[in-house]
């Protein structure tokens, strides 16, 4: 008897979306991952499980350290020497729970923002034939191109929600909700104190996620050029491509985080900085270029976890 040719099996990439995965889909998707990963880091996810809750929020208040360590500036006693000195002048000061400030900004903002952010993505990466071919494929202009388009979508919501935050986190915050926040904020500085940042945000977290993506997409491929299924893979890809892509961007950070709070400066040079560039030039004259990396080991720190479990 003739012996039967194998029967051939299609190719299944098991990260690929289906064909008739809707928009609609891809927003509902992106608003639940977002507001369960934002309380890690505040920014970006792909998905991941609630079942993280618990662990994002005990990894939030790095994000607080962070925060008042690139205060430009900063009163006597907000001046850390390091992360485990913040906590524990902080628990003596000012009590642990000041860790968690303006975390509710960051739960409220979350949802529409990621769901924007993912359902842009995906699209953009669909229309860039990011989806084609089989799992060995590589499109790593794709997925650069894809974060980016994304970035400046959720960013323009997310924007206002992040200078709340950051406003709530900072040393002798007199907010006392998020609400009260908003309120003051817009009706002493307007509602360019919500934006003034903007600019800066894009120029981070459009080369942070482009970064990001092209090197978790290259490290995956190299770790992984079977595209089996490993979690572990996903992990270190993921925390490297982070870390990599935080350190780098650390700089604009930095500025970033003297605007948006620019408005609880007593330093009138500060309460008047107007872009990113005049906000770079205060930094050099106050603090050298080092002062452009001050609260890098907490960055890193709070982005290697978030972008190692959001694949």
């Amino acid at each position: 008897m003739a012996a039967h040719d194998p029967i051939p099996v299609e190719e299944y990439d098991y990260e690929a979306l289906p064909s008739n995965f809707s928009l609609a889909a891809n927003l509902a998707a992106g608003a639940f991952a977002g507001i369960a990963v934002s309380l890690l880091r505040g920014n970006r996810a792909k998905g991941i499980p609630n079942t993280r809750l618990k662990e994002h929020t005990v990894m939030y208040p790095v994000d607080a350290i962070k925060t008042r360590m690139q205060v430009v500036n900063p009163s006597p006693a907000a001046v850390y020497t390091g992360i485990s000195n913040a906590v524990g002048r902080i628990y003596t000061q000012e009590g642990i729970r000041t860790l968690w400030r303006g975390m509710s900004s960051v739960v409220v903002g979350a949802g529409p923002a990621h769901a924007v952010y993912f359902a842009t993505y995906e699209a953009v990466k669909q229309a860039m034939g990011g989806n084609e071919g089989t799992g060995a494929d590589h499109h790593p202009l794709a997925a650069a191109s894809s974060g980016a388009c994304a970035t400046v979508a959720s960013d323009a919501l997310m924007n206002p929600f992040d200078v709340i935050k950051q406003r709530m986190q900072v040393h002798g915050s007199i907010y006392k909700s998020m609400a009260e926040c908003a309120r003051i904020v817009y009706r002493t500085e307007g509602i360019s104190a919500f934006y003034v940042s903007y600019p800066t945000t894009l120029a981070m977290t459009i080369p942070f996620t482009a970064m990001q993506f092209t090197a978790y997409e290259s490290i995956s491929k190299v770790m992984n050029p079977s595209k089996a299924y490993d979690p572990v893979t996903h992990c270190v890809a993921g925390g490297l491509a982070g870390a990599f892509a935080a350190g780098v961007t650390t700089p604009l950070d930095v500025i970033k985080t003297l605007l948006q709070t620019r408005g609880n400066a007593n330093d009138l040079e500060i309460r008047n900085a107007r872009g990113l560039w005049n906000a770079a030039r205060i930094i050099k004259q106050r603090s050298g270029f080092g002062g452009f990396f001050r609260g890098l080991r907490p960055r890193i720190i709070t982005t290697m976890p978030s972008t190692a479990i959001c694949w």
